[in-house]
């Protein structure tokens, strides 16, 4: 018997194209408002190179012309401004029912914080908060976004620790529209990182923060 009182789908995929992801989201989060009981669900993937804007985000952040761009551009529901989304990028994708933790975004988005802060634990590294923001800085640098959009208490949208990507991609933003703090990825202080050796850490430190037994419901490059 479990010792955890709630269960969480996981969903363990490569390479979605972010367009996909959104849609798949978008179709949990309306199951889950007409269905509460519903178990919850953590997707972990990487995305081809694109760049999305919080549904309040400042177009100025971005240094090119999104009306007429070879770069992928959405502007979509979550808060936060512009951030960057590419492969060597974990990203997670919590759809929860908060109503069975604790109806507190403030709190959701520590928790958030703190599975991160954890995976850098396993690794040596200290993770940090900066008063003010949010997010998960390493010695400065901002090696982890966060941006959440709730509805009745079901959330979507989620987190992107920077593991081992491609770099140049945020030169042509103001990331999350930060303009004094850098922000950098994991393999600057481990150089043979892989998104897939920190997904299981991810994975085993989102069960211990958020207390479920994680259900594996899907297998990397399904």
């Amino acid at each position: 018997m479990s010792l955890h009182q709630r269960r969480c789908l996981l969903h363990n995929l490569e390479l979605k194209p972010y367009t996909d992801a959104l849609m798949w989201q978008r179709t949990l989060l309306g199951d889950r408002i007409n269905d509460p009981s519903l178990e919850d669900i953590l997707i972990l993937l990487e995305h081809p190179p694109v760049y999305t804007l919080g549904q309040g985000a400042s177009s100025e952040f971005l240094k090119f012309d999104h009306t007429n761009s070879i770069y992928e551009v959405h502007r979509v529901e979550r808060g936060g401004e512009v951030t960057y989304h590419c492969p060597g990028q974990l990203v997670g994708y919590p759809i929860l029912n908060l109503q069975r933790y604790r109806k507190d975004l403030h709190w959701y988005l520590r928790q958030l914080e703190e599975v991160l802060i954890r995976t850098l634990k396993a690794y040596g590294l200290q993770g940090e908060r900066n008063p003010g923001f949010t997010g998960v800085w390493l010695e400065g640098r901002k090696v982890a976004a966060i941006g959440i959009k709730v509805s009745r208490w079901i959330t979507m949208h989620g987190f992107a620790l920077n593991v081992c990507p491609d770099m140049i991609g945020f030169e042509r933003i103001v990331p999350c529209g930060i303009t004094d703090k850098p922000v950098g990825s994991l393999a600057q202080w481990i150089p043979d990182i892989t998104c897939l050796e920190v997904r299981s850490h991810v994975a085993q430190c989102f069960a211990e923060v958020f207390d479920v037994e994680l259900v594996t419901d899907g297998a990397v490059n399904s």
